[in-house]
């Protein structure tokens, strides 16, 4: 990858392994924004995007994320961090349609192309396969650390904690499955593969800058 160029390094990760905070401090050391799940949401709520829109704005504007970003408001971009809820009710299976794909891919896109930025989440080690100057990385955990982090975090017991990871897992990967024809867990999808041990977020961090090296 080269940082004198626009980049984009995408973060797959699992529920409970730190991902997102390694994720966000790294953007911050690079001095490019963060994007995840949240932000991506916001967008399409706030401003009721959906895959015709978007193509809409395509057609009337080359840049169509630049100009769309310029009119947004400055907190709409600040990711506070939170862990994923599931819905009560929702199966893990049911939760994404086609257009919220197409959504997610095309805001995704928009984003790469018109700057440098880390993005967690929603496929994007898919969905910038082509990029030109793209790193992809997944970062995992040993589930008992999982465990701990989501009670910590969530302030569950054991059980519900565990509960939650696996559905939670079963959830991205019937995501990925489903959109992408290949594995969440498919090493060869990525260019770095993280096992997080007992080291700090700041170590994984300087890990992954010394890769970018």
């Amino acid at each position: 990858m080269d940082k004198n160029e626009k980049f984009v390094i995408t973060i797959n990760r699992e529920l409970g392994s730190g991902g997102r905070t390694i994720g966000e401090k790294l953007a911050k050391k690079l001095g490019v924004p963060f994007y995840d799940k949240a932000v991506i949401n916001a967008l399409k709520e706030e401003y009721h995007l959906n895959a015709n829109e978007i193509e809409a704005l395509k057609g009337r504007k080359h840049d169509w994320w630049s100009e769309f970003k310029r009119n947004l408001s400055a907190g709409l971009f600040t990711s506070q961090s939170q862990y994923y809820q599931l819905p009560v009710g929702d199966e893990p299976d049911l939760l994404t349609t086609d257009e919220m794909f197409e959504t997610e891919r095309d805001i995704i896109k928009g984003i790469a192309n018109a700057e440098s930025c880390v993005i967690a989440g929603r496929s994007g080690f898919y969905v910038l396969r082509d990029h030109p100057n793209h790193i992809s990385i997944l970062i995992q955990a040993p589930m008992e650390r999982r465990i701990a982090r989501v009670m910590t975090k969530q302030g569950m017991n054991y059980e519900e904690a565990e509960k939650t990871i696996k559905k939670i897992d079963k959830m991205r990967e019937n995501y990925v499955q489903k959109y992408t024809k290949t594995s969440r867990y498919d090493t060869r999808n990525y260019d770095l593969v993280i096992t997080v041990d007992e080291r700090n977020e700041d170590e994984f961090v300087d890990l992954i800058l010394a890769y970018l090296k």
